[in-house]
């Protein structure tokens, strides 16, 4: 048998009386607390509010942060992350739930800056921002040093102090921008983008002293890191200490660990170039004077292999009369040989007189050219009749002798080409007409 309990009328709520109350009374009691979680489930939609849940390892509540408030963070939740928040305890009646809207939020443990610092420092890094490939030379001997710092601090006299001292005629020409405080960044940014539209600065040296996080907050910049990366004249960063690190320090072409070592890195000492221009004077002196010296050996020893030029005049003159002497026997040695061979060739000549020759020959020659004579008529003959029967051949074909006897030959005008039948030419067309005797120039009235 169940128990039963009696109704009172006067105390019974709808869901939206009790709703309500527990409204009240929650939000009466939490006005602002202070609560610490892991961060589940973030999401982010198009209305730019951030909605997530706060959990520890035996209870979860929602949490939102609407975005007029997570625009002042300095880093951006993660799933996972614990964090502190400043918050007011709210009843969603529609749906009967409660939620914490948080005011204030930051890292458990770690700073929100340094947070800050490492996501930009990823994201940048994932961009190629930090890449050694977009890393710029510094030059070797500047004319006009760039510095954008405060004109106030002492940085700016260590670094006047120690380029003047290495390098006492450096031009150098100082941006003043606030190195800290809202606003830093955006001079920062700016002075970069003004240096860089003058041609004649050669480096630009970026530098502040040293302080906490929070102090070098404008260096650790998105707008800076990327206004150095966009400059193209080379850029040294010098923030902070020797152990301080910013996001300028990645981006630019070259860090250095205070702004007097940057100093130390845009210009060399001056003394120090004339001492090694003197010492490289020297040596170019000494290397020249011992390439001339040895030059100077090899022409003596050139010179003392070469032959006394009269003496060998004189050997060739021997050598000249010893060749003329030879070519003068030789010569005659020729011109005797030649002549015995005459002599023995003219006495074989006579003995082979042609006046026999001709003798003998005689009587055949005069047969010959008796034969050659008949043979000549004959062919004569025989070449008039071949004549005669070509020429009444031709007679036959020539074309006069077919327009002697009444007919004609009829040409196309343009063309002259001979008409053989009507389809070859036009009603109205001219045509060339030629007679035995002279020609004429008709018209196609009609063709059959």
């Amino acid at each position: 048998m169940h128990d039963t309990y009696p109704v009172n009328q006067n105390k019974i709520h709808t869901v939206s009386s009790l709703t309500a109350e527990i409204k009240t009374i929650l939000e009466n009691q939490f006005p602002f607390a202070w609560i610490a979680g892991e961060i589940s489930n973030f999401r982010t939609p198009v209305s730019g509010h951030y909605y997530f849940v706060l959990k520890d390892e035996n209870a979860q509540i929602n949490a939102v942060m609407f975005r007029g408030q997570n625009q002042n963070l300095k880093f951006k939740p993660e799933d996972g992350m614990m964090i502190i928040g400043l918050g007011r305890i709210n009843v969603y009646e529609p749906r009967g739930t409660y939620q914490i809207i948080l005011e204030y939020l930051e890292p458990k443990g770690t700073g929100a800056l340094q947070i800050a610092f490492e996501q930009l420092k990823a994201k940048l890094s994932e961009e190629g921002l930090f890449d050694d490939v977009h890393k710029k030379p510094i030059p070797f001997l500047p004319q006009k040093i760039g510095v954008i710092t405060s004109p106030t601090g002492a940085v700016i006299q260590d670094i006047k102090r120690v380029l003047f001292r290495r390098f006492p005629n450096v031009y150098l020409i100082v941006y003043p921008v606030r190195v800290q405080g809202e606003g830093a960044d955006d001079e920062i940014a700016k002075g970069l983008k003004l240096l860089n539209r003058k041609d004649d600065i050669d480096v630009i040296i970026l530098a502040r002293g040293g302080g906490p996080l929070e102090d070098l907050h404008a260096f650790n910049s998105e707008i800076v890191a990327r206004a150095i990366f966009k400059s193209t004249i080379p850029t040294i960063s010098a923030v902070g200490h020797e152990t301080d690190y910013t996001i300028s320090d990645f981006v630019a072409d070259l860090r250095a660990p205070t702004p007097s070592v940057a100093a130390e890195l845009s210009v060399p000492v001056k003394d120090e170039l004339l001492e090694k221009c003197e010492n490289f004077f020297l040596l170019l002196k000494s290397q020249f004077y011992r390439h001339i010296d040895m030059l100077r050996k090899i022409l003596q020893f050139a010179t003392n292999r070469l032959i006394d030029p009269k003496k060998r005049i004189q050997n060739l003159q021997l050598k000249t009369d010893d060749l003329s002497a030879r070519i003068h026997r030789a010569v005659f040695a020729a011109i005797n040989r030649n002549q015995e061979r005459i002599a023995w060739m003219t006495h074989r000549l006579l003995a082979y007189s042609p006046m026999k020759l001709i003798k003998n020959n005689k009587a055949t020659l005069k047969q010959l050219n008796s034969n050659l004579l008949l043979y000549k008529l004959k062919y004569l003959d025989m070449g008039r009749f071949k004549l005669e029967n070509l020429n009444g051949k031709l007679n036959t074909l020539n074309p006069n002798a077919i327009l002697e006897r009444g007919y004609s030959i009829t040409q196309s005008m343009p063309g002259n080409q001979i008409v053989k039948n009507s389809a070859s030419v036009k009603t109205g067309q001219n045509v060339h007409v030629l007679f035995s005797r002279g020609s004429i120039i008709c018209r196609v009235e009609r063709k059959n």
